[in-house]
């Protein structure tokens, strides 16, 4: 179907402009022009002078790429979806017939990003635009971990034990190059335990369910005023929570306070908080064989209710954009869930623009 002209389309576009695009209140938010510098150099752009056909946009790539993550699409849904909507059209900066990149090309551009290590300078620019807009990180922060579910891998008794020795697909399926490409030998298995807490009838808590689940993690810490993501790491879903907390403190936080579960909790953990000159809110545990002192139960008590922000983010994360992993590999899982938090960042961002425009 052809517009009858090009006023009717540019009607249509001011209708859906009318009737509130969430991507132009993206374009009004986020200086996207401020990662220019970034993606340049993380795509390895030329200047040109050799000439050959220009590549796409970096910064409409970029764009591409976010909105693919908040949607949580394919590389091939993302090609369908970006050349359909003309919203997104629009956003990209794409004209109507003309040259749009396709499945594999979203595929170079990301893995690009990925192997040059610009998806961390990115968040490191964002968290300069944050500052400069005034959003400091500060009131301390909390972390916490969430389990991001991967495809299930079905194997041996001796290629898990090679998995685990370190070998790579190629030494473990040798001569079966179709089924080592398919075969993620980072992701791990752990065990979920969580779920409502039930209760017997003389009011004792019955046993939290204990669920397998297959994939990685995102340990993630967010200041506590204004809930950004400032600090992010990545691992197989058997890696130990307490280990991380040193790659995801925020030196630069104004206040030294740290919320964390008592997963978190250790010696070497407390030492380090210490000689940083940070102040430990980690929960504790009950200790061994005696009854938890009252006053520690009574700090305890108090410190779920600021760790609870943490949950809402991987709740928004979770429902928004349908975290799941499917790709193959920590590095590329690495770069699905940086993705995941710079969008999240974003989102953040305008709810609290929105929130400052309207009060």
């Amino acid at each position: 179907m052809q517009p009858r002209s090009l006023f009717s389309l540019a009607e249509h576009l001011d209708r859906l402009s009318e009737d509130g695009d969430p991507l132009e209140v993206w374009a009004d938010t986020v200086d996207f022009e401020h990662f220019r510098p970034l993606l340049t150099r993380g795509l390895g752009y030329s200047d040109g002078a050799k000439g050959g056909r220009p590549p796409f946009d970096p910064v409409a790539m970029f764009k591409v790429l976010v909105v693919q993550a908040q949607h949580n699409l394919s590389d091939a849904r993302m090609e369908f979806m970006f050349r359909d909507r003309l919203s997104w059209m629009r956003f990209f900066g794409f004209d109507l017939g003309g040259s749009m990149p396709d499945e594999n090309i979203i595929r170079h551009y990301r893995n690009r990003l990925t192997e040059s290590g610009t998806l961390e300078a990115l968040m490191q620019a964002l968290e300069e635009q944050l500052r400069e807009a005034g959003y400091l990180a500060m009131g301390g922060q909390i972390v916490d971990v969430t389990l991001v579910p991967a495809p299930k891998q079905r194997n041996t008794e001796g290629e898990e034990a090679a998995i685990k020795a370190g070998k790579s697909a190629k030494q473990i399926w040798r001569g079966k190059p179709d089924k080592a490409r398919q075969k993620d030998v980072d992701a791990r298995w752990t065990i979920k335990i969580g779920g409502k807490i039930r209760y017997r009838p003389d009011g004792t808590p019955l046993p939290q369910i204990a669920t397998p689940v297959f994939g990685y993690k995102s340990h993630i810490s967010i200041d506590r005023h204004f809930g950004f993501i400032r600090k992010a790491s990545v691992t197989s879903a058997a890696d130990s929570d307490g280990r991380q907390l040193r790659r995801v403190i925020d030196t630069s936080n104004t206040a030294g306070d740290v919320w964390a579960d008592s997963a978190y909790r250790s010696q070497k953990n407390e030492a380090w908080l210490a000689r940083h000159m940070l102040t430990s809110r980690i929960h504790r545990r009950k200790p061994k064989g005696k009854p938890m002192p009252e006053r520690t139960a009574r700090a305890n008590a108090a410190k779920p209710a600021v760790r609870a922000r943490v949950e809402h983010v991987f709740a928004h994360q979770k429902n928004r954009y349908g975290l799941f992993i499917r790709t193959i590999g920590l590095a590329r899982a690495q770069a699905k869930l940086k993705m995941a938090n710079l969008v999240y960042n974003f989102d953040r961002l305008i709810f609290h623009e929105q929130r400052a425009a309207t009060g």
